[in-house]
């Protein structure tokens, strides 16, 4: 199993807007592929006083699916995220595995 994470630091004052385009349009389009399961969004903490950090995570099966879903659906929305936020979001991807 592999979690597909991106961090996004978000600018302040765009928390609000970033996070309802999130949970109103992100993940539920993600879901609706299905290739990545298990949508959580975590805060991430910090002693920075400029925007906040996020972190989205996926699990998916293997890195041939998450390709043909960055191919499919994610290229759309990460230019869809630009469109609406430009430099006040940007997001920084890993792929990371789960130690047994």
């Amino acid at each position: 199993m592999l979690i597909y994470n991106t961090t996004y630091q978000v600018d302040e004052g765009q928390e609000k807007y970033f996070l309802i385009w999130m949970k109103e349009h992100f993940l539920p389009e993600v879901e609706k592929h299905g290739a990545l399961k298990m949508p959580r969004i975590l805060k991430v903490l910090s002693h920075r006083d400029e925007g906040s950090c996020y972190s989205v995570q996926f699990e998916v099966e293997n890195s041939a699916l998450l390709h043909r879903w960055h191919l499919e659906q994610g290229l759309a929305l990460q230019a869809e995220m630009l469109r609406m936020f430009k430099d006040k979001v940007v997001g920084f991807p890993t792929l990371m595995e789960v130690v047994p």
